[in-house]
């Protein structure tokens, strides 16, 4: 599938998602989101779990592009990572709520189980690899990297639950978790929420 054509169903999806959430969202409803007709999108994936299965590939891609930085500063790189975790959505869309439903489909779809999994370690290997470095290099008091990685990323995910269940803000969360990283490491991330 060309990259025209897979931008315009992925970005569908999305908005197709906040719009009617996961227990709404249908191949004609996205269709109906972008100037491609549902058979368009059955040519592409057989499946609305094929199709969300691919969303949330781009959506790894994404989190992995805005986690990228060039720096090997540990500090520089747990700011970036709290930056870019905590940065609200573009459109300001509902999309936490979409993104909630996707996770509580997790224990019923294996391939969206496998990839809020690799999400998952991939940010607790990114805040571990920063702790680690960062106490090596003796910015950090001595703390069990690992250990500290579970905790920020637990905290995240439940931001989420909190964000849409509570509608408290995820800038609650993130002062916790700027207190524990100081508790721990003995530094408070400059973070721009």
């Amino acid at each position: 599938m060309n990259d025209e054509v897979s931008s315009e169903i992925l970005e569908a999806t999305y908005r197709a998602l906040c719009e009617h959430g996961y227990a709404g969202l249908t191949m004609q409803r996205i269709a109906d989101e972008s100037s491609l007709s549902k058979g368009t999108l059955h040519y592409h994936f057989d499946t609305k779990e094929d199709l969300l299965d691919a969303f949330l590939d781009e959506l790894i891609d994404r989190f992995e592009s805005r986690l990228a930085t060039e720096t090997t500063d540990p500090r520089a790189r747990l700011d970036a990572f709290l930056d870019a975790t905590f940065a609200p959505p573009q459109d300001g869309g509902d999309f936490p709520v979409a993104l909630m439903e996707l996770k509580a489909q997790a224990p019923y779809h294996d391939a969206y189980r496998e990839r809020f999994v690799e999400v998952d370690q991939r940010m607790r290997s990114e805040v571990a690899r920063a702790v680690r470095e960062g106490v090596e290099a003796g910015d950090f008091e001595d703390a069990d990297a690992e250990e500290v990685a579970r905790f920020v990323v637990t905290a995240i995910n439940g931001s989420n639950v909190r964000e849409v269940a509570l509608d408290e803000s995820p800038t609650e969360t993130l002062g916790l978790i700027e207190t524990y990283l100081d508790q721990q490491l003995g530094y408070s991330p400059e973070v721009v929420a």
